[in-house]
């Protein structure tokens, strides 16, 4: 029997982190809980932040806990976090501040204001990098732009598991696939974008070498090891996007499908060996991620499950409490198709109530408005399978690949009722699972890091023996043609 190996995976997202300690033996992964903790946006005088100390001393806790609580000594950590977002630290290498969460809404106009100077078709071409207001190359800018004194006594910036990584180690890297969503780097390389940068009028020294993933950064700092009881371990520098150690774990041995990573976000697209990157692809709004093993993940981001968390936090604010099965069987019970929306519109980036920014949306779209809680669900439902079968015919414009499948992963795989409306949406098969995508291809990263696991070929098949996938299968119950056709003439 083969020796079991363990590793240790901190998945940090928007709303919540968590370490899981992933368990290898007899090619198979299983995995545990060891620590769950709530993550938030802080408002501080009008901007919202990010606490990077609270999120490092729960990391340590994760650790500690494992250590001591659970009696495991992991082979290693690994980090993964959202994109975008990144830390300022001076010439000692200390922290100057809180980093900026990217829904703060100082980048309002960076977009439209970096255009002035240097034109996006431009941009596009250097990066192929989606365009969203928040992409950290518009963050700068604005600092750019308002003059920041933090800025100006910025020797250095990490992204948020590059700082984490370096508070655990002291060693400053950015990984290949965080520092990708930039919109900084020269795509499908390990370079940055200079050119770019330096006409965006941003300090050039500030950036760090770019690092591969699967790259053993260094051992734990002794003061972590003494506080958390752990041996000086490797950490190592996972696909640290959270979404490029979500792809690592499409259980699929053939490249014929459309990923769909489900969660705060919907990250949809395709794996591709190069870079796709036109005038088409500028015009619709793709992007060209790093992926694992030189892969470049095409794809769009869609706002995801982020619409029916906030609907869920504001209607419990005001006394209705729902658990998501319940807003499921509200869903269900709704007729279908009677309010759409786009998912996309930037009215539902960060409203204060997400109930009303709906309404308004559909009112504003000659629709009238949602009247029940119910109907407001299906809006979003139906409005965000439609939005995937038009993310899914824009890619079969742009490229080549066969897609015969959608695999959804991420914890929107566990929404049975949208996974079957996408499938319906879209007349694809649906193969669902698994749930915690992010966490098991951040622990296998770790385990080819260290020789236990040879290929992403090999990752992919320990996925498909450890987890149970569910397949849905496209229904014609419904009239979706109609529904697409109306859809388009709303958001158009």
């Amino acid at each position: 029997m083969m020796n079991r190996k363990y590793f240790l995976a901190f998945d940090l997202g928007a709303s919540s982190g968590r370490a899981i300690l992933g368990i290898l033996a007899d090619g198979k992964l299983e995995l545990t809980e060891i620590h769950r903790f709530v993550n938030q946006m802080q408002l501080i005088n009008g901007h919202y932040f990010w606490n990077i100390f609270s999120l490092f001393n729960e990391l340590k806790t994760g650790l500690k806990k494992c250590v001591k609580e659970f009696g495991i000594q992991p082979e290693s950590i690994g980090i993964d976090t959202w994109g975008v977002d990144f830390v300022h630290l001076n010439k000692e290498g200390l922290i100057l501040s809180l980093p900026f969460a990217y829904r703060d809404q100082r980048t309002n106009t960076s977009m439209d204001d970096l255009f002035q100077l240097v034109p996006s078709s431009e941009v596009y071409a250097q990066t192929g990098i989606q365009f969203m207001q928040f992409n950290s190359l518009f963050q700068l800018f604005s600092m750019v732009k308002d003059q920041s004194s933090l800025l100006d006594i910025t020797d250095t910036i990490l992204f948020m598991p590059d700082a984490l990584n370096y508070l655990f180690t002291g060693i400053k890297k950015s990984e290949f696939s965080i520092a990708s969503t930039s919109q900084m780097m020269v795509p499908g390389t390990c370079n940055w974008n200079y050119d770019l940068i330096e006409k965006a009028g941003i300090p050039a020294h500030i950036f760090q070498e770019i690092i591969l993933p699967g790259t053993v950064l260094g051992n734990i700092l002794e003061e972590v090891v003494r506080e958390t009881g752990s041996k000086p371990v490797p950490v190592i520098a996972v696909a640290a996007h959270d979404t490029g150690s979500a792809i690592v774990s499409v259980p699929s041995s053939e490249n014929n499908f459309v990923y769909l990573s489900s969660g705060t976000w919907s990250i949809m697209g395709i794996e591709s060996p190069h870079p796709i990157i036109s005038e088409q692809t500028r015009q619709l709004n793709f992007t060209n991620e790093g992926g694992v093993d030189g892969t470049t993940r095409f794809l769009k981001n869609i706002m995801g499950m982020w619409l029916i968390q906030e609907v869920q936090r504001i209607w419990e604010a005001e006394g209705a409490k729902y658990s998501w099965p319940e807003m499921v069987e509200l869903a269900r019970q709704s007729d279908p198709f009677k309010f759409l929306i786009n998912p996309d519109d930037p009215m539902f980036l960060n409203p204060r109530d997400m109930t009303q920014a709906v309404r308004d949306y559909c009112y504003q779209t000659a629709q009238g408005t949602p009247q029940s809680h119910g109907e407001t669900i299906r809006c979003i439902y139906d409005s965000l399978a439609l939005k995937y079968r038009f993310t899914l015919e824009q890619i079969r414009e742009v490229s080549d690949q066969s897609i015969e499948v959608i695999h959804i992963i991420g914890g929107g795989a566990n929404n049975h009722f949208l996974n079957q409306l996408t499938a319906d949406a879209t007349g694809l098969t649906v193969i669902a699972g698994p749930t915690e995508a992010t966490a098991i291809g951040n622990i296998l990263i770790q385990a080819k890091a260290l020789g236990y696991v040879g290929s992403l070929n090999e990752i992919r098949q320990i996925i498909a023996n450890s987890f149970g996938l569910v397949k849905f299968v496209p229904s014609e119950e419904l009239n979706w043609e109609a529904a697409y056709s109306r859809y388009l003439d709303i958001t158009r």
